[in-house]
């Protein structure tokens, strides 16, 4: 049975995030998603704490296994985990493209294999740059998915409703997260 392992900061967790789970689920025909809230991403800052960013995610994701992560980085996380050897680990095209610059890109591949959800209209000559740079291409797996162009940066800033699930939005409301206090733009 194949696992799939869903890593970021979710700060906050949004439609794009929703959107490439489900799609992995079914293009994967994944049983089992595991949802890892990092509690200090080795990469960027975050703007919320890691239990509040841990109960926006189990909200985003109610059908899943949503989890803290303590490890700053994929492959230290992998380390600790062997029996998750061979899993799915999801990635947005966009984040795809960093991937080289991971730490221990080819030993996270050793591990796991990647499903790299892709948009329509995202240029395949740049993917296929970073699959040209991997010991294991073969290890990744490309999937399709909808355009849903929303960033959490964006969303921090100038929150819209309707670019979270409508759980998600409640508990940013109830606590005042994210500019709350501004006025929605669009219903949820």
């Amino acid at each position: 049975m194949s696992v799939g392992l869903y890593g970021g900061a979710f700060d906050p967790p949004h439609r794009g995030h929703v959107q490439l789970a489900r799609c992995a689920k079914e293009a994967l025909a994944i049983p089992r998603l595991l949802v890892l809230v990092t509690e200090r991403p080795g990469h960027k800052e975050v703007a919320t704490p890691a239990e509040i960013r841990l109960e926006l995610a189990r909200a985003a994701f109610p059908d899943d296994d949503v989890v803290l992560d303590d490890h700053a980085r994929t492959v230290d996380l992998l380390r600790d985990h062997s029996d998750w050897q061979d899993a799915w680990f999801l990635l947005g095209a966009d984040e795809f493209l960093d991937f080289p610059t991971w730490k221990e890109p080819e030993e996270v591949l050793e591990r796991v294999r990647l499903a790299v959800g892709t948009r329509p209209g995202f240029p395949r000559k740049r993917l296929e740059d970073v699959l040209a740079q991997l010991d294991r291409p073969g290890r990744v797996r490309l999937f399709e998915m909808e355009p849903a162009p929303v960033a959490s940066r964006e969303l921090r800033r100038d929150l819209v409703e309707a670019d979270v699930p409508a759980a998600v939005a409640e508990i940013i409301r109830a606590r005042g997260l994210y500019g709350a206090k501004q006025r929605y733009t669009s219903e949820a």
